[in-house]
């Protein structure tokens, strides 16, 4: 009698298999991110890429065009506002010294006290506490640096994605099908088919979702911060409108970053622009982006919530980005592997449409 029957050891080579393709992405992963962005670029312009084509007969053709008005666009917009917010960087960047000084050395609790009320003694305590602190508050200043840096080492993808996006844009189709040409089992190339259409959904329909939040922050960011005569408000809303394409931990960063630079330029009225960044977030959270977002993506709040941290573990930034299609893509794999597992044992069933979140009854 054999120690090991067959059906183990399928199980066992396929759990292997898994554990190496995982050991793969895991060590490839700065790499594949590479190429994930390239695919959400290749979605997010696709729809022109259609339209276009019929018009100019020729994918190939419909690509270039749509990139050379990308780039003319760009060259419009380096030409009339990137100087403006080029020497609005500089002066922050200029200025950052100076304001972590005023911190790490608690003059800024004095100024505060002053100018909003405080009790000399409270003031005091503060400016006190501060001065204790001021090797932690020196600290986090470097951290977040060196995180600043380590992201502007990835400025690179900025040229590469676009060139990696043209190949999935003229050849995506071809990739999937390739794909499905080494499945032979009809029910598997079914699971198969489920699984890559509803991913397909799933991507489109999540990155221009964030592109047109990411764009609404970004219009109401500057024009508010501007009204409102915030210091380096171009910069500040630039920097919200950018922050809002990473999940949860994005929007946070941004109302952080807002509220620590008016008040370490001793902006006088602070506590207006905590409401508006307060009631900014709600009404984007619960009013835009269940409607612009809908519930395609069909995530419980704890797993989006995990996802992020579990991202953010891994790869830093880009993980905490990549965390919810991620999530949302393993939950797609998980309800087709449903389906699969319920015809193989019940016959065939109505198919299964991706974001009813219905399973058809069992016979």
């Amino acid at each position: 009698m054999a120690l090991i029957d067959s059906r183990t050891s399928r199980v066992l080579l396929t759990v292997l298999v898994f554990a190496l393709g995982l050991g793969f992405l895991y060590t490839a992963r700065h790499t594949l991110v590479a190429f994930l962005f390239a695919i959400f670029f290749a979605y997010l312009v696709d729809p022109l890429v259609s339209k276009l084509e019929n018009l100019v007969r020729g994918r190939g053709r419909a690509i270039a065009i749509i990139y050379v008005l990308l780039l003319a666009l760009l060259a419009v917009f380096f030409t009339f506002v990137g100087p403006k917010i080029g020497r609005e960087s500089a002066k922050l960047s200029q200025s950052l010294p100076q304001l972590l000084e005023r911190v790490s050395s608690g003059e800024i609790a004095l100024r505060l006290g002053t100018e909003h009320g405080l009790s000399w003694a409270t003031a005091k305590q503060l400016q006190e506490f501060l001065a204790h602190h001021s090797q932690d508050i020196q600290q986090i200043a470097q951290r977040a640096g060196l995180r600043a840096a380590e992201t502007a080492k990835n400025i690179w993808l900025l040229v590469l994605i676009p060139i990696l996006a043209a190949f999935f844009l003229k050849d995506g189709r071809k990739f999937s099908g390739t794909s499905l040409s080494f499945v032979h089992s009809k029910p598997q190339r079914e699971f198969m088919e489920g699984v890559f259409a509803d991913m397909n959904a799933m991507l489109a329909h999540f990155i221009r979702a964030q592109l047109t939040l990411a764009a609404l922050s970004l219009v109401l960011y500057i024009a508010v911060l501007s009204l409102m005569r915030v210091p380096y408000a171009l910069v500040l809303g630039t920097a919200g409108g950018v922050m809002e394409f990473i999940p949860v931990v994005g929007p946070l960063v941004a109302a952080v970053l807002i509220l620590g630079v008016a008040i370490l330029t001793g902006y006088g009225h602070v506590l207006i622009l905590l409401l508006f960044l307060g009631a900014w977030r709600l009404i984007q959270d619960y009013v835009v982006s269940p409607r612009v977002m809908g519930e395609r993506m069909e995530l419980h709040p704890l797993a989006a919530i995990f996802g992020v941290l579990a991202g953010g573990e891994i790869a830093g930034v880009l993980g905490v980005y990549l965390s919810i299609p991620i999530m949302a893509s393993l939950r797609i794999v998980w309800r087709r592997w449903q389906v699969y597992s319920e015809k193989k044992r019940f016959g065939p069933l109505n198919e299964y449409a991706f974001g009813t979140g219905d399973f058809p009854p069992r016979v």
